[in-house]
């Protein structure tokens, strides 16, 4: 089975990743959302976790050979981090949201050299925002990020467009339209639902496939 259909019959079994296209999610920016994501499950299911840090740990091997630490988005990617880095026996640490306000006042925690290249452990991607603070933070400290690894991506054209502006890659277990799909394959939501979804998807300040 291809891993991005595995991950996302995973999610959608746990309900990380819970579609509501008849009942919207209001996301605290006031958009309507169908979905509704909490990547946090997969660590408290043993099978699912095994299949999203062998998955994670796989796409460093495949796409960043050369990488020599992993770095976790706080709080999210940390845990994450965490696991695939002990499967691969590579250091990790992670990026705070800010810098603390006491001891070393220290915003990167772990041991991170200048030169050193790094990958940034998200569990999401949405409009790229957070996992492009950390970028930055880890690049203004010397590192040579080589990109990020996620669990889960929207495919939103505003963070599709921020991630490259940022010369940012990104590769993750799965997305959005396979989930979608998986989730009509599976009976979760109706098949023609599958477009609604990917109308928000497209345009999320467009409400129009609420009405559907």
């Amino acid at each position: 089975m291809e891993l991005s259909v595995k991950i996302a019959k995973d999610l959608l079994k746990i309900k990380a990743v819970f579609f509501r296209p008849n009942e919207p999610f209001t996301w605290a920016s006031g958009i309507k959302s169908p979905v509704y994501c909490d990547n946090r499950l997969t660590l408290t299911d043993v099978e699912v976790r095994t299949d999203v840090e062998e998955g994670l740990a796989s796409l460093i091997r495949e796409h960043y050979p050369q990488a020599e630490v992993l770095m976790g988005t706080s709080t999210a990617g940390i845990a994450h981090a965490a696991i695939t880095g002990h499967l691969l026996g590579m250091p990790m640490g992670y990026v705070r949201s800010g810098a603390k306000d006491h001891g070393r006042q220290n915003q990167i925690e772990g041991k991170l050299l200048p030169g050193q290249k790094v990958v940034v452990v998200e569990d999401l991607i949405s409009t790229g925002g957070s996992v492009l603070e950390v970028v930055n933070v880890l690049r203004e400290a010397g590192a040579e990020v080589l990109g990020v690894v996620s669990i889960f991506t929207y495919g939103m054209q505003k963070g599709l467009t921020r991630l490259k502006e940022a010369n940012v890659k990104n590769i993750s277990l799965t997305n959005f339209d396979t989930i979608a799909q998986v989730a009509a394959d599976e009976n979760y939501i109706r098949p023609e639902d599958v477009a609604r979804l990917l109308a928000f998807r497209n345009n999320p300040s467009d409400e129009s496939w609420i009405g559907g």
